[in-house]
């Protein structure tokens, strides 16, 4: 992943900007809080605190309105947050709230409707990326590593640090580091850095590294080894990038510079899912309950356009087609989380980072088909 740039005054960025946040419903109607410096984690019990009010309702209404109806008004979320440039997301049932990462700072937040970021758990590593909500067995599963436009990048970490993180959901207690750049799992060294992660049935995770041509598998018990090494996913600049797990029994995984789509089967077995038209830019990846594919493709890194791509398959993505396509209206999304309330895409101003300049700004917008 080639996304490294000068990081000259970020440092200054996390006390610099203002601490406000800003709600915007699917109604247009805006509400402003203050974000809180507080190092507490909101447990998953305390839904109410992260929830917050149901966007234009008199309190006679919100008070009758169920949490389902009350989500479904949201149709963008708003924030700020001193941890800057989140670029993963996942969805907690749990606490019916979003958790996302930070490219800045590695720590990670809960947001809920409200837009008003939480703290979850201490920062794994200098940047957090992939996120996953395992609610069955209480863990949330984070993927770290550096790419040079962290607070706490260094020329010892950067391309170097690469693992995953295993935190207690409840508690947003962090139980165990899995490295994933050691020598045993990457023998000629090179760079590294662990993305996107998906989980199977059993509870194994694997991780995407852009920077490299391997996906890695991890057990439950914290094992690691490398599911899959080809140079098809190796890449100049980002690789394989987006992942998911088919409940078929199957990973899918996008490329990012070429756009390009691989099956791999759980032996590590890899063959291209033939498209109609490359996912170029292709970053995140989601799976809905109806087999269909979310691409979420972006122009951070690649020549691509801001939009996300619905797919379908008659063949257990052997191939592909496009069902529809929705123009991002939000700079710089990278990826998505399924809810009971619709599809909900993150974008985090990664494209101000890139570009040098500094902002606090995020915001969850929900796909309209």
């Amino acid at each position: 992943m080639k996304f490294r740039t000068p990081t000259t005054a970020l440092l200054t960025l996390a006390t610099a900007l203002p601490a406000t946040t800003a709600f915007t419903s699917a109604t247009s109607t805006t509400t402003a809080f203050a974000a809180t410096a507080t190092t507490t984690v909101v447990p998953a019990t305390t839904t109410a605190a992260i929830a917050g009010p149901a966007a234009a309702t008199t309190p006679a209404t919100a008070a009758a309105m169920s949490p389902r109806a009350a989500f479904r008004r949201v149709g963008q979320i708003d924030g700020w947050t001193r941890d800057r440039y989140p670029e993963g997301i996942a969805w907690d049932p749990t606490r019916r709230a979003f958790l996302v990462g930070s490219l800045a700072t590695g720590r990670i937040s809960v947001v809920g409707r409200d837009g008003v970021p939480h703290p979850f758990g201490v920062a794994p590593g200098v940047s957090t990326f992939g996120l996953h909500v395992d609610a069955v067995r209480n863990r949330v599963l984070v993927t770290y590593a550096d790419i040079g436009n962290g607070d706490r990048s260094s020329e010892a970490t950067t391309y170097k640090q690469s693992g995953i993180a295993i935190y207690n959901l409840r508690t947003g207690q962090l139980e165990q580091r899995v490295d994933l750049n050691t020598p045993r799992l990457n023998p000629a060294g090179g760079h590294h850095g662990a993305n996107d992660l998906a989980l199977d049935a059993a509870g194994n995770a694997y991780v995407t590294d852009p920077a490299s041509d391997a996906i890695y598998k991890v057990t439950p018990a914290g094992v690691a080894t490398v599911l899959v090494r080809d140079e098809r996913l190796r890449s100049a600049t980002i690789g394989a990038n987006g992942i998911v797990w088919h409940p078929a029994g199957y990973l899918l995984t996008v490329r990012y510079d070429t756009g390009a789509l691989f099956r791999i089967s759980p032996r590590g077995e890899l063959s291209a899912t033939g498209l109609t038209s490359a996912l170029v830019g292709g970053d995140g990846l989601a799976l809905r309950p109806d087999g269909r594919l979310i691409a979420i493709t972006n122009k951070l890194g690649a020549p691509g356009v801001e939009q996300a791509t619905v797919l379908s398959s008659r063949d257990n993505y052997r191939t592909a087609q496009v069902r529809s396509v929705e123009p991002w209206p939000v700079a710089a999304p990278t990826t998505a989380a399924i809810t009971p309330y619709g599809t909900y895409v993150l974008s985090g101003r990664i494209d101000v980072l890139l570009a040098g300049a500094q902002s606090n700004q995020f915001t969850i917008r929900r796909m309209t088909h």
